[in-house]
């Protein structure tokens, strides 16, 4: 059986016959049982009332035997243990039995015990007598039989009843279960041929909505990574084509004589050809810190002394655009266990991108301070600022927010998405904060060293 509704539906249909069968033999055995009582307990009322009467009309039990067609069996001729053998027995007060019958012949004398297990027979407040045993086991047999035979065929129509309802709602609950599947299986094999974005329908809030979402999601997932790699692949061809277009040009100038072989030309090729390195080294680096397979050589870092020697690599670069580099520490540092290189590399590129983005007589501040189990690492600059349609994305590859700055002047656009793939390699965060015309502040948090 390959189809999941059919498997479903014999198994709905398997619990519901399984059910209504153990109902049935339930009932069944419960019923006769019930039933089989209460006919006993009319026959020995009645038995109780009859002895009750014949005693108030007689005044004592002379002759009882003939009430029941069990006249005493006396002289040479009466068969032995005539009457033992009948369903009840009578016994006076004192316990000597008067109508045999239970196993107890007529005169013999009961223990206590055994009066104690039978019923009272009781006239105007007074016990006269003791009832035991039980009478007409094969009348009851036959009325319960009748009853019991009705009642089987009510069970049996009723069972079928249910069987047929069981398969309707079995097989309307078993396509209900399977549909969703079914559309989850159309949309997997249109997603597989390339369809990507595929969504299905969500009808429920089970486990089957559930995965409904979680496809979704995946699908959305998928298109908006196939999205990426493509602006991805047409950023770095951008980007390559650049420098290798201007080598090519100057070279084959050269080559054909339009241009002397002066210094300016070869500083101008390797300038491009350093340029060229530095984004195959970028995108390395960065494919390496995704992939998690950049090598860390983690120690104590002290955070001042990063700072100092940050402050003092930037400082020409500072100088020249004519923006003040100033550092702040705040009391009570913990070292942080880092690669001492590749937490400068992160820091590098927040102040790279901090002092190009600051106007000349601007400030950018670097500042190291704890906060609980942290230590967070913070350039801020008093720049144009981000915008808010950009902030999300300024982590992206090559995604850049003054889309009018050349890309020369604007780096190559991996800086950012360096920094925070290295931030989560070390187990830290690194996010932005920003109002336009107010500066930025990035914030690198580390844990710190126990």
């Amino acid at each position: 059986m390959r189809s999941l509704t059919l498997k479903l539906t014999i198994a709905f249909l398997a619990v519901s016959l399984a059910g209504t069968l153990l109902l049935a033999l339930w009932a069944g055995r419960t019923t006769r049982s019930a039933f089989t009582s209460y006919v006993h307990e009319q026959e020995q009322a009645e038995v109780l009332n009859r002895l009750a009467d014949y005693y108030r009309l007689n005044g004592g039990w002379e002759g009882v035997e003939e009430l029941f067609g069990s006249a005493p069996a006396t002289g040479q001729g009466a068969r032995p243990g005539r009457g033992q053998g009948t369903g009840i027995a009578l016994a006076d007060p004192m316990g000597r039995v008067i109508i045999p019958g239970a196993g107890n012949p007529r005169g013999s004398q009961l223990t206590g015990e055994a009066l104690a297990g039978g019923v009272p027979v009781v006239v105007a407040g007074e016990t006269v007598g003791f009832l035991l045993g039980r009478r007409g086991t094969a009348a009851e047999d036959e009325i319960a039989g009748r009853f019991l035979d009705q009642m089987n065929r009510a069970l049996l129509l009723a069972a079928g009843g249910a069987t047929a309802a069981a398969l309707v709602l079995a097989i309307l609950l078993a396509r209900t279960l399977t549909r969703p599947l079914r559309e989850l299986t159309r949309a997997s094999r249109a997603l597989a041929r390339g369809e990507l974005g595929r969504q299905v329908a969500v009808s429920s809030g089970d486990e089957l909505g559930e995965l409904a979402l979680a496809f979704n999601q995946m699908s959305a997932e998928l298109a908006g990574a196939a999205e990426r790699r493509r602006r991805l692949t047409a950023d770095i061809a951008h980007d390559l084509r650049t420098p290798l277009a201007i080598i090519q040009g100057h070279a084959e100038a050269l080559r054909d004589g339009v241009l002397p072989p002066g210094a300016e030309t070869f500083t101008l090729i390797h300038d491009e050809a350093q340029r060229l390195g530095r984004l195959v080294e970028d995108l390395r680096t960065l494919s390496r810190a995704e992939a998690g397979e950049l090598p860390l050589n983690s120690r104590e870092v002290d955070a001042k002394e990063l700072l100092a020697h940050l402050a003092a690599a930037y400082a020409p670069q500072a100088q020249a655009r004519r923006i003040r580099l100033s550092t702040s520490a705040g009391p009570d540092l913990v070292a942080v266990r880092a690669d001492p290189d590749r937490l400068a590399q992160v820091l590098g590129n927040l102040v790279d991108n901090a002092l190009r983005h600051t106007p000349p007589g601007g400030e950018v501040t670097l500042t190291a301070t704890r906060h609980g189990e942290e230590l967070w690492l913070q350039i801020a600059d008093n720049g144009p600022g981000i915008a808010p349609g950009d902030l999300p994305h300024i982590f992206e590859r090559f995604y850049r927010g003054d889309r009018a700055r050349s890309r020369q002047s604007g780096g190559s656009g991996l800086g950012l998405a360096i920094a925070h793939s290295l931030t989560a390699a070390h187990g830290g965060r690194l996010w932005a904060e920003s109002e336009p015309g107010q500066g930025a502040t990035f914030t690198v948090a580390l844990p710190n060293a126990l």
